[in-house]
């Protein structure tokens, strides 16, 4: 299923495209003649997962589509829809997928989903790539498992072993150094605050010379005496 939304000012290039996108099938869409309102509930719907294709007007009650265009998720797929041709260049400046010039008829409509559904491909994949980029790779019980680094709290050493701590609580052990689990970390993320203890920055709400506190869970680690002046340094920085 294909999330849509469309913004135009005009009932009847609404009802155009509601009837194009039944026609198509296997696409949501809600409309909506308030531009502000429509690119409130796409921003709405960005907070949980972004809307694949918005359709937008350019000319709208004295409002601008192209610079409503420039406060949509970045992750959403922006096709035009105008009946003022000259327009198209602006459009590809913010991005647009495609230019829909008023009127057009379905096997237009069906050629720009064609171009959003290959964009939307081509991002998911790359998203993917990004993630798969981001992930720490460990052997546990026999398999390797892949711990994305944005979810994770901080990292354990135990003798021997690693043991990872991600905000929801699981963990993840493996025989492994901290060196070793340190250099498939991204630079400038993590900081080493004591010799058994990794800690993403970004999970820090409080810190002193001896001790952090991280944020949400409360949880106090130690910072050391040889890692307390470096770490000291760096997040006095970031702070």
């Amino acid at each position: 299923m294909i999330r849509c939304i469309a913004i135009d000012d005009e009932p009847i290039a609404l009802s155009i495209v509601r009837q194009y996108c039944e026609r198509r099938g296997g696409i949501e869409l809600e409309t909506y003649s308030s531009p502000r309102a429509g690119m409130a509930r796409g921003k709405e719907w960005a907070a949980i997962r972004r809307p694949d294709v918005v359709f937008l007007d350019i000319e709208m009650n004295g409002m601008s589509g192209i610079e409503l265009a420039r406060e949509l998720p970045p992750a959403c797929c922006l096709v035009f829809t105008t009946a003022y041709a000259h327009y198209a260049l602006d459009g590809f400046e913010v991005d647009a997928v495609d230019f829909l010039h008023k009127p057009y008829f379905y096997e237009r409509f069906e050629r720009a989903m064609q171009k959003a559904e290959e964009w939307l491909r081509m991002h998911d994949l790359l998203r993917i790539a990004e993630s798969a980029s981001r992930s720490l790779v460990l052997k546990a019980d026999y398999k390797n498992v892949s711990v994305a680094v944005d979810t994770i709290l901080y990292i354990e050493s135990l003798d021997n072993y690693v043991r990872v701590h991600t905000i929801d609580g699981a963990t993840v052990t493996s025989k492994i150094s901290l060196r070793a689990v340190e250099e498939q970390l991204p630079d400038g993320e993590f900081i080493r605050i004591h010799r058994s203890f990794v800690v993403p920055e970004k999970r820090i709400a409080k810190f002193s010379s001896t001790e952090v506190v991280l944020s949400k869970c409360g949880k106090r680690l130690p910072v050391g005496k040889t890692y307390s002046e470096a770490a000291m340094a760096v997040l006095s920085r970031e702070k």
